[in-house]
């Protein structure tokens, strides 16, 4: 009977074993925050990058590494956007990742050509979200690794993050949010099949919410669809493709990457010419740039935009946050610009 029991026992206990939510690591709170919505009460996910961080030049420390290696599931968005976790993602196995950029159902934009004159005009887009995605994958963003990266510990912290190839914030495009909800609960699911259910119910209303907040963004935004902006570097075209407003004319072309005295004189050309008034700030990106470019014009420097979410406090709801808070700073600035 004894050896019954003890047989039972330990039946029970390696079923509740199996049954433990994945552990899930992810690159950015905002990814953070759609896995969490997914996962539920299920279980926490960890974030790699803390508030506050670079997401194109954050150095991770050696226990960030080891923690990536242990993770049951890492999703990210790609080495487009984080460099510094590539190295880490080396000795992953099959299935223990889900890099976002990559899916063949994420739409996938390409800068446009770095011509200053170009006016990066995007207006040859399918706003209906009808769009080709066999972007070759041999056009998007390749970063270069230093020889003595230690699992991004020593990451040169001046990476440039040149613009070209597939432009990775594509979290900013709320269709792509919905997609991806969809694949973290296929990702959760196949190493935690007895709570595929949950995952499945939580990633619907997940995408609900965004569809509503969609709507929202789109009827707030509805008077600023001819009003253009400037910002600090190129970060906001899904965004802005996304909603029909004209494309952000940019003083980087670089995250990281300081606009030189051409760069500078084509901007502020631009500002005047266009009669620009609403010039936004990024989080972290150094506003005296800004400031420094537009001494002498008419311009405003406006309030922050955040597309990463990293001034906030992470949360499950901070993907649709961030959006909402975009929409709200870009259509308040220009109606106070109108008055």
């Amino acid at each position: 009977m004894r050896s019954l029991i003890a047989t039972t026992a330990l039946t029970f206990v390696a079923a509740a074993a199996q049954a433990e939510p994945p552990a899930v690591v992810t690159d950015i709170p905002v990814v953070g925050a759609l896995v969490q919505q997914v996962m539920g009460d299920l279980g926490t996910v960890d974030v790699l990058l803390p508030q506050g961080g670079n997401a194109h030049s954050y150095q991770m420390r050696p226990s960030e590494a080891r923690q990536v290696q242990n993770a049951d599931l890492l999703i990210w968005i790609g080495p487009n956007l984080t460099p510094w976790l590539a190295r880490a993602t080396d000795n992953l196995g099959a299935g223990t990742q889900l890099r976002l950029l990559d899916l063949p159902e994420t739409h996938r934009r390409v800068y446009p050509d770095e011509d200053p004159h170009a006016g990066h005009d995007h207006d040859d887009h399918d706003h209906e979200h009808n769009h080709d995605h066999d972007h070759d994958h041999e056009h998007e963003h390749e970063h270069e690794h230093d020889d003595e990266h230690d699992q991004g510990h020593d990451h040169a912290a001046e990476h440039d993050h040149d613009h070209t190839g597939t432009d990775p914030h594509a979290w900013l495009d709320p269709q792509n949010g919905i997609v991806w909800l969809s694949a973290i609960a296929d990702a959760l699911s196949a190493r935690d099949p007895g709570n595929a259910q949950t995952y499945a119910a939580n990633a619907d209303r997940a995408a609900q919410d965004i569809e509503a907040t969609e709507r929202q963004i789109a009827e707030r935004l509805e008077g600023s669809k001819d009003a253009r902006f400037a910002v600090s570097h190129d970060a906001y075209g899904y965004f802005t493709d996304h909603f029909g407003l004209p494309a952000a004319v940019t003083l980087s072309l670089g995250d990281a990457a300081s606009p030189s005295a051409a760069r500078v004189s084509d901007f502020r050309a631009q500002i005047e010419a266009q009669d620009i008034r609403c010039i936004f700030p990024e989080a972290q990106h150094n506003p005296d740039l800004l400031t420094s470019a537009l001494a002498g014009t008419d311009a405003t420097i406006a309030a922050t935009l955040d597309p990463s979410g990293a001034t906030h406090p992470f949360s499950a709801d901070l993907y649709t946050l961030i959006l909402t808070e975009m929409g709200d700073t870009i259509a308040g600035c220009h109606e106070a610009a109108a008055r």
